[in-house]
Formats: structure tokens, C-alpha cells, sequence
């Protein structure tokens, strides 16, 4: 089973071609690489294997932030 995780999208910058964002999960930054497009910083997105896979909004946040809680993940 793959499990991408809901994250902040903090900052974006270009390292030799590949957009790379700073993303709050779960209070933590982390680099990931961001593979989905009209992504900016304040924006969620789901992260999966260090890759920005998919963008989200604050309702899905929301209520995947609970699935994720209730199962034990977070």
C-alpha cells in the first residue's frame, strides 16, 4: 500500500530545472520535488516518496488530515 501524506507548500525554487518546495507535514519541513503544476507557496498538497504528486484544497486537507488521524498515521 503507497500512502501520500497532506503538506503546506512554504517556498518553491528551480535547482537546475526541477522545481523543488519546502512543505510543512506534520510541523516538520521537508524538501520534496514538486511534480504537479499552478502549485505556490500556501497552497496543500499530497506528498508521496519525497514527490509532490497531487494539489489539494483546504477541505480535502481537512478531511483527509482526519481519515489519516483516525487510522493512526498521524
Amino acid at each position: 500500500m503507497c500512502l501520500g501524506i497532506p503538506g503546506e507548500v512554504i517556498s518553491i525554487h528551480d535547482e537546475r530545472g526541477v522545481k523543488i518546495g519546502v512543505v510543512r507535514i506534520g510541523g516538520v519541513l521537508r524538501e520534496v520535488i514538486i511534480a504537479v503544476e499552478n502549485v505556490k507557496p500556501g497552497d496543500y498538497v499530497i506528498v508521496h516518496a519525497g514527490v509532490a504528486i497531487e494539489k489539494i484544497d483546504e477541505k480535502e486537507l481537512k478531511e483527509l488530515t482526519e481519515l489519516l488521524s483516525e487510522a493512526g498515521f498521524i
